[in-house]
């Protein structure tokens, strides 16, 4: 009996690992999930089947390591629904010109089948779920 609640418990948070996480994104992740801007660096066009957020942040960034439990909430509650990523300036700087990344934290929506929106600063969770709601699921 013990073994079969291990053996869930272990499905069960491997599950929640793979689906609803905030993932790290690389220049070449970029590339391949969102938009290859190398090969379109004229018109944008969003690659993935989900809408996305893209936290553009840095470690050691008061306000983005404020925004990461929520972003985190927010990746499980939409998992299915939307992708949620971070890129660290620091790290990934080709990125952060590309976008013109001046201040952090930066959120990047990119829904389907229009040109992604940009927001500047921490956000409160109301205003993260409503342009969620509005921008990414069109509600």
């Amino acid at each position: 009996m013990m073994r079969r609640f291990v053996i869930l418990l272990l499905f069960l948070s491997s599950t929640f690992m793979i689906f609803g996480e905030v993932k790290q994104l690389s220049k070449k992740d970029f590339l391949e999930k969102v938009y290859n801007y190398e090969k379109n660096p004229t018109e944008w066009k969003f690659q993935s089947s989900r809408p996305c957020v893209i936290d553009f942040y840095a470690t050691w960034c008061g306000p983005c390591k404020a925004m990461a439990p929520l972003l985190d909430e927010i990746s499980k509650t939409y998992a299915g629904k939307i992708d949620v990523y971070k890129i660290d300036v620091d790290v990934e700087r080709e990125l952060s010109a590309v976008f013109g990344i001046r201040s952090i934290p930066t959120l990047l929506f990119c829904p389907i089948g229009v040109q992604p929106q940009m927001a500047q600063g921490a956000m409160p969770k109301d205003a993260l779920v409503k342009a969620i709601e509005e921008i990414l699921l069109k509600k």
